[in-house]
C-alpha cells in the first residue's frame, strides 16, 4: 500500500457521497434525514452534485439538512452502493476508507485494486449476522425490496388473479405460490403474496426456517432435506442430495402457478432448483420469477436481465430490483450506513476498533499500523 491510513485523531471527519454509475442503479448510499444525526456527531458531510436524483432527492434536500455539495472523492470515508469500477478506484487515494457494496467473494471483484490503492474498505456484505448488527445489515434491508417487488412483478406477468373473487360470473381460485429459498428476500416475498390474496407456499433446504414460513401464513413444503451451513446461509448439497432434491421439486412445481426463487449460496453459482421439465409441465400462462440470476439463476431456462416465455412459462430474472424502488431502498440502506459509521467513530474522530467483530468481519483491506 502507498500510504498510512487516514484514520483521524482530531479534527473533522468528512464523508463523502458519491452518485452512482451503474447502469440502472438508481439509489444512494446517504438520504438527507441521516445527515443532522451524522453532523451531530462532528462529521462533515460532502455530496456529489445530482447524487440523489435517481432517487429523486434533490441536491437542495441535502443542504438543507446540513450537507455541502463538492468533491466526496477527496472525503476520508466515501460511500456508496455498487461496487466502483476501475475508473473510481482511480479517483480514491491512499489512506481513504470505503464503505459499499464490494461483492468481495466474487471473481471478479476489486478487493485487490483497492489494497494496491492504499484504501481501507468495508464490505457491506460482510458484515457478520448477528444480532447487534441487524440495523447494518444491508444485504437484508435491501432484500426485503427484492422480495417485495418480485411478487408484484410476479402478479404483473401473471395471467391470473393472486386473490379468490367471487362474482356473479362465477369464483376464481386464488393463485398458487411458491416461494423457493426463505431467507429475508422469500419471506417478505410469502409475506406480499399472501397480503395479494394467493395462497403461499415456502421452501428451503434449511428445515429450522419452517416456523418463519408458517409465522407469515404460508405452508411449508417439505422434500426431507437438510442443507443448514454456517452464518444463516445454506451448505451446498451433495450431489446424492441435489438429485433427490430436483426431483422432488420438479413433482411440486408443477402444481404452482407462481414461483419465486431466491436461492443463493456466497461466492458460489446460484443452486438450479427449477429444471426445464418442470417448467414444461406447468400450466401456461404461469410465472417464474427468478432473484438469482446475478449468479446465474436457480431456474434452468433463466436469461438474467430479461423476461422470456418459455413453454407458455414467463420467466423473468431482473438484476438489481432494489434499485427500481430508490427512494425506500436508499432510505434503508443510508440507516445502514449510517449505523456502521457510528460503530466506527470515536469521540468525533474515525478511528475503527477492529477488536470489535462487526468491523474485523467487514473489514476486506486493511493497513496494520506500526
Amino acid at each position: 500500500m502507498n500510504g498510512p491510513l487516514r484514520i483521524t485523531k482530531s479534527g473533522t471527519v468528512h464523508v463523502g457521497v458519491v452518485g452512482e454509475s451503474g447502469l440502472d442503479e438508481r439509489r444512494v448510499a446517504l438520504v438527507p434525514k441521516i445527515i443532522p444525526a451524522l453532523v451531530k456527531q462532528g462529521v462533515e458531510v460532502v455530496v456529489e452534485a445530482g447524487a440523489g436524483l435517481g432517487a429523486l432527492i434533490p441536491d437542495e434536500a441535502y443542504t438543507e439538512a446540513g450537507a455541502t455539495l463538492g468533491d466526496p472523492w477527496s472525503a476520508d470515508v466515501v460511500v456508496k452502493v455498487a461496487p466502483p469500477n476501475d475508473a473510481e478506484i482511480a479517483k480514491l487515494s491512499s489512506g481513504q476508507t470505503l464503505i459499499g457494496f464490494l461483492a468481495p467473494r466474487n471473481a471478479d471483484n476489486k478487493i485487490g485494486a483497492l489494497k494496491s490503492a492504499g484504501v481501507q474498505a468495508f464490505a457491506v456484505e460482510a458484515i457478520p449476522r448477528i444480532s447487534r448488527a441487524q440495523v447494518m445489515d444491508a444485504l437484508s434491508s435491501q432484500a426485503n425490496v427484492a422480495g417485495y417487488k418480485a411478487v408484484l412483478l410476479a402478479a404483473s406477468e401473471s395471467t391470473r388473479f393472486f386473490p379468490m373473487l367471487t362474482t356473479a360470473a362465477g369464483t376464481v381460485k386464488p393463485a398458487t405460490v411458491l416461494v423457493l429459498g426463505v431467507g429475508v428476500a422469500g419471506l417478505q416475498a410469502l409475506a406480499t403474496a399472501k397480503r395479494l390474496g394467493g395462497r403461499t407456499t415456502g421452501y428451503d433446504v434449511r428445515p429450522e426456517v419452517a416456523d418463519q414460513v408458517r409465522s407469515v401464513g404460508a405452508q411449508w413444503l417439505d422434500l426431507g432435506i437438510d442443507a443448514a451451513g454456517e452464518g444463516g446461509y445454506a451448505r451446498e448439497l451433495t450431489d446424492e442430495e441435489k438429485a433427490a432434491q430436483q426431483q422432488a421439486l420438479e413433482n411440486a412445481i408443477k402444481g404452482f402457478d407462481v414461483v419465486v426463487t431466491t436461492a443463493l449460496v456466497p461466492g458460489r453459482p446460484a443452486p438450479r432448483l427449477v429444471t426445464a421439465a418442470a417448467v414444461e409441465g406447468m400450466k401456461p400462462g404461469s410465472v417464474i420469477v427468478d432473484l438469482a440470476g446475478e449468479t446465474g439463476g436457480n431456474c434452468e431456462l433463466t436469461e438474467p436481465g430479461k423476461t422470456v416465455v418459455r413453454h407458455g412459462v414467463t420467466i423473468a430474472s431482473p438484476l438489481n430490483l432494489p434499485a427500481t424502488m430508490p427512494e425506500h431502498a436508499s432510505e434503508l440502506y443510508s440507516k445502514n450506513i449510517a449505523a456502521l459509521l457510528e460503530l466506527m467513530l470515536k469521540d468525533g474522530a474515525l478511528a475503527p476498533d477492529f477488536e470489535d467483530q462487526v468491523l474485523a468481519d467487514s473489514c476486506v483491506t486493511r493497513e496494520v499500523e506500526a
